[in-house]
């Protein structure tokens, strides 16, 4: 006997969930009901079979038979865009910053992801300070950003926590009772102020021996031995270490990472939504780095 045929909203309801690990959320993004989403996961796993969906009144999250689901459901979604798209001439542009300090090995994945979805979508990336990326986003230059949240900032989406810390190479020496050798990005960088903050709250000095280069520049000094920076727990240079607390000193403030656009039409809400789920499944936290 022939299977049933999937349905598209149902499975686009399905891969909102997942990602959302919310109704209400998922609901939203598709602009339907919390009670509409709910029928078609039914819906849905009454073709299939089997539950997709594990729902408690805390928390919402894949079964195993929809953790298997899931990529080929995201599949299924991207080839009828695909089919779609090759009926329309209509080409768009996709005005995308990331914040230096947040961007890391899941940009390629974040940029296939969006072709995959949208083949009609031009993507343009901007890597810059959050600051001048949120800058750019009110002047209309930008049409998203995933930036470090700014404590003035208006709500977005919440994407995760960032996690900072001290970084030197592994050979690095501070002198004792000089002042600490750092390495910052120019005045307009919000890592650098939180590291200054912290140093001036815990009374330790500091020099800045390299400031301003750009954050490659930064990241070869740091890495050569000649200063200490603060960076992303989970964006370090690969050879460094976390020398904070050897070095005594103080423990950076964790930040929130948030995705910002005013976009509102379907195709853009679309591609939000895909941009968000791929850059949370793609954020694996580094461990082992930490020196004592």
């Amino acid at each position: 006997m022939a299977r049933p045929a999937l349905d598209l909203e149902s499975v686009q309801a399905f891969v909102a969930i997942a990602d959302f690990q919310s109704f209400t959320k998922a609901a939203d993004a598709l602009g339907t009901t919390q009670g509409a989403i709910s029928v078609r996961l039914k819906r849905l796993e009454e073709r299939l079979g089997h539950r997709l969906i594990e729902r408690t009144p805390r928390r919402v999250r894949l079964s195993a038979h929809g953790d298997l689901f899931l990529h080929p459901a995201r599949e299924f979604i991207a080839a009828h865009d695909r089919a779609m798209a090759a009926l329309s001439c209509e080409c768009r542009r996709f005005r995308l910053g990331i914040a230096e300090h947040v961007a890391g090995p899941e940009i390629p994945t974040l940029l296939a992801r969006l072709n995959e979805r949208d083949p009609a979508l031009t993507i343009e990336v901007r890597l810059e300070n959050s600051r001048s990326l949120l800058d750019a986003f009110d002047g209309g230059a930008l049409d998203a950003v995933i930036v470090r949240q700014e404590d003035d900032r208006r709500d977005g989406e919440d994407l995760g926590a960032e996690h900072f810390g001290w970084f030197a190479a592994p050979g690095f020496h501070q002198p004792p009772g000089k002042p600490l050798r750092l390495a910052a990005l120019a005045p307009c960088c919000g890592v650098r102020d939180i590291a200054i903050r912290a140093l001036a709250g815990a009374g330790i000095e500091w020099n800045e021996v390299f400031v301003g280069g750009g954050h490659a520049a930064v990241v070869a000094a740091v890495s050569a031995g000649l200063a200490v920076a603060a960076f992303s727990c989970r964006l370090a240079p690969p050879d460094t270490v976390e020398v904070g607390q050897r070095l005594g000193l103080p423990p950076l403030p964790s930040s929130r990472i948030m995705l910002h656009s005013t976009l509102t039409d379907r195709r853009s809400r679309d591609a939000l939504r895909t941009l968000a789920a791929a850059y949370r499944e793609h954020r694996a936290p580094r461990h082992g780095r930490a020196q004592g």
